[in-house]
């Protein structure tokens, strides 16, 4: 096997892959935040606790379980054939009206301001902790607050120095938030930091869309377009000098599929030619002072710095690997979540791979995921040897008709049929 491979070799002598999750969520109940507080803050976290009633079903009983339970999470997984996991957050951090990773919603005031980042942070370290329960197999995404960037960035310090590797989660700014665009040099220092210790700046949809309004329209709205707010960070840190400035920067971005990659560099391409040569466009009158503190373009910056969180990913977007780069796509679950590929991954897995080159397919669902956020793959192959779905296996065609019902939560199975049991 070649050295890097995220392959493994079981006891009957097959070939299995190495799966990192790019893409998964967790988080403490609430009252598990308590222990990481700052002490100041105890007696204010008991009084809004008392009263704060978890707005969510899917974080309530047997459900709510799998984000904070180290023992089922790991068997969940395993199962399902994942041996490493990023942990993006998804329960209530402490002060916050609901999940922080969708939205950080304008606080009441100034007060309630610092008492969210205290819930941020205290969710940073119960995350650590999380994480050294299984050495090695799990990267906690890190959260800040863009109202505090160098705050931020001295969190950052903190939590890398504590052993979260997930990197960084990347907050949006929608509007109505009143924070600068992520283009601002207000944010400087995060990317100072970020760049320094070679943290992956994640950003995950849903985070930088406005918030959504209470009819079904609403939510159809919400649902067509919520993945576009989050393309926005990529021309966002192109055109603000952010990759020029920061060469080792590297962004990730996370459950907004793929396919929208090839159009939106050619597009990003031909806008940035139009501004740099087309004399007399106004383009250029609009563009040119911009470009001309850029020494690369779109396509060559996203080469050089950017990656793909693949949650769900189709074939059809399979098919497009080599204009994305192979490289830089890494396959997510999206567990605990009801839209994850969770408990059929295997399925998913041959759904998306069936028939793409066992090497490429290695570095798609493993090789790539843990060389940017540092996963051993020595110390994952012994676990996927046992556990890992065998690649003879992944390469045979998924038959759709034998596809359980239940399956189709997943948009990773969209367009195919399903059985009746």
């Amino acid at each position: 096997m070649p050295d890097g491979a995220a392959l493994a070799i079981d006891a009957y002598g097959d070939e299995r892959y190495v799966v990192v999750s790019s893409d998964c969520h967790g988080g403490g109940n609430v009252l598990d935040y308590r222990p990481y507080l700052e002490s100041s803050w105890l007696d204010e976290f008991d009084a809004w606790a008392a009263e704060y009633e978890i707005p969510y079903d899917d974080l309530k009983g047997d459900s709510g379980e799998r984000n904070w339970d180290s023992v089922r999470r790991a068997h969940d997984l395993e199962m399902d054939g994942v041996v490493a996991e990023v942990i993006f957050p998804n329960t209530v951090p402490p002060f916050f009206p609901k999940v922080s990773l969708t939205t950080q919603p304008p606080a009441i005031n100034a007060a309630d301001m610092e008492r969210r980042w205290a819930g941020l942070r205290a969710h940073n370290r119960w995350l650590t902790d999380f994480c050294s329960a299984t050495p090695g197999r799990r990267a906690g995404v890190i959260q800040i607050n863009l109202h505090d960037p160098e705050g931020s960035a001295a969190e950052i310090r903190r939590a890398v120095a504590g052993g979260l590797t997930g990197g960084v989660l990347l907050p949006g700014t929608p509007p109505g938030l009143g924070l600068p665009q992520l283009f601002d040099s207000v944010y400087e220092p995060l990317w100072n930091v970020c760049e320094e210790l070679a943290v992956p700046v994640n950003h995950h949809t849903g985070s930088a869309a406005p918030p959504m309004g209470p009819t079904d329209v609403d939510a159809v709205v919400f649902l067509l377009e919520v993945s576009w707010w989050a393309h926005r960070a990529l021309t966002h840190l192109i055109t603000g000098g952010v990759l020029e400035r920061h060469p080792g920067l590297q962004l990730v971005f996370t459950e907004q599929g793929t396919a929208w990659v090839p159009e939106e560099l050619a597009k990003l391409d031909y806008f940035f030619d139009r501004m740099s040569s087309a004399e007399g466009s106004q383009e250029a009158v609009w563009g040119r002072s911009v470009v001309d503190r850029l020494s690369l373009r779109p396509t060559e910056y996203w080469a050089r710095q950017c990656h793909i969180g693949a949650s769900f990913i189709r074939p059809a977007e399979v098919g497009l690997r080599h204009q994305i780069g192979v490289d830089k796509i890494m396959w997510g679950s999206d567990y605990p979540h009801k839209e994850s590929s969770h408990p059929f991954s295997h399925e998913a897995l041959q759904a998306a791979f069936a028939g793409v080159p066992s090497d490429e397919v290695a570095d798609m669902v493993g090789g790539n995921a843990a060389a940017l956020y540092g996963f051993d793959l020595d110390l994952l192959r012994p676990i996927a040897a046992q556990w890992g779905p065998r690649v003879k296996d992944i390469d045979q065609p998924l038959v759709p008709g034998e596809l359980p019902i239940e399956a189709h939560k997943c948009p990773a199975f969209a367009g195919l049929g399903a059985s009746d049991r």
